[in-house]
């Protein structure tokens, strides 16, 4: 082979390699990155050393375009945000799709995406064998009604393709002696549109939801930063009212997710947005 043919052939797998790194990096950036933050304005209570090795998540934040301490506010805040009673059509940094009219074709889609979901995440009923598969608890320590599992390599592949038995996240509420299983959660890039997010769960039994608008303070400020004002809690959430606060605005954070609770017995229990408990 000559010496311009070997330089081709090493340059074709150069940009190839490249090529794919670039689309590795793009599609990670679209996961929510759940790593064991601490809760806005406060120092954590545990050293790195002295948390259990089950709570060490993998650290995406640089990923999806955030400094560690912009993704440990922003996680914290997103947590709040879909807790009952703030995750609405009116919040101003939340877009949710709108409900499309129900198709017969849509019920059968949607109760074979189920009756796959929960056959594929059965085993998890035993969190244990969550955490030996990969998935990372979300921060263990805040208080929440649910706590999100997540699993990165499973996000990474809903960028190329769907399996409803491989979600994201699994949903577990807190008990007395571990965790139980009450769900999942969907992802999808945040740049997907509206008829790719349909195409993978119908629009007309399930609502998504993407984390917007988001105004931060500087860097260095965060604080003594107002968050009345900033993050995904505060009053902010124009272009304009952050560069009046001297803030960082980002129009979308994470990417799309919808949650799915396949062990219910309907399907406006399953697809809704918060797990139902009598």
């Amino acid at each position: 082979m000559s010496a311009r043919s070997t330089f081709i052939h090493l340059a074709a797998k150069a940009g190839i390699l490249f090529g794919a790194l670039f689309l590795v990096s793009v599609l990670l950036a679209a996961i929510p990155g759940h790593h064991a933050p601490a809760a806005p304005g406060q120092e954590s209570q545990q050293s790195s050393g002295s948390q259990p090795q089950e709570s060490q998540p993998m650290d995406h934040s640089k990923m999806s375009g955030m400094d560690m301490d912009d993704a440990r506010v922003n996680e914290a805040h997103a947590v709040h945000d879909m807790t009952r009673g703030h995750m609405d059509a009116h919040n101003l940094h939340m877009r949710m799709t709108a409900m499309r009219p129900q198709t017969p074709e849509d019920a059968a889609r949607a109760s074979e995406i189920v009756a796959q979901l929960r056959s594929g995440i059965e085993k998890y009923k035993d969190y244990h064998v969550a955490l030996n598969d990969g998935y990372k608890i979300f921060l263990p320590n805040l208080p929440q009604p649910e706590y999100h599992f997540t699993n990165y390599w499973n996000g990474f592949l809903e960028g190329f393709s769907f399996d409803p038995g491989r979600p994201t996240s699994l949903l577990y509420r807190k008990t007395a002696d571990g965790y139980e299983l009450v769900g999942a959660m969907y992802t999808m890039p945040k740049r997907a549109t509206e008829e790719q997010l349909n195409a993978r769960v119908p629009l007309s039994v399930a609502t998504w939801h993407l984390h917007t608008n988001l105004c931060m303070p500087q860097k260095g400020q965060l604080r003594n930063a107002d968050w009345t004002k900033f993050g995904l809690k505060g009053s902010i959430a124009t272009q304009e009212g952050c560069d009046a606060a001297n803030g960082r605005f980002q129009p979308v954070i994470f990417g799309w997710m919808v949650h799915v609770y396949p062990f219910e017995d309907s399907l406006d229990k399953v697809f809704a947005m918060h797990h139902h408990m009598d």
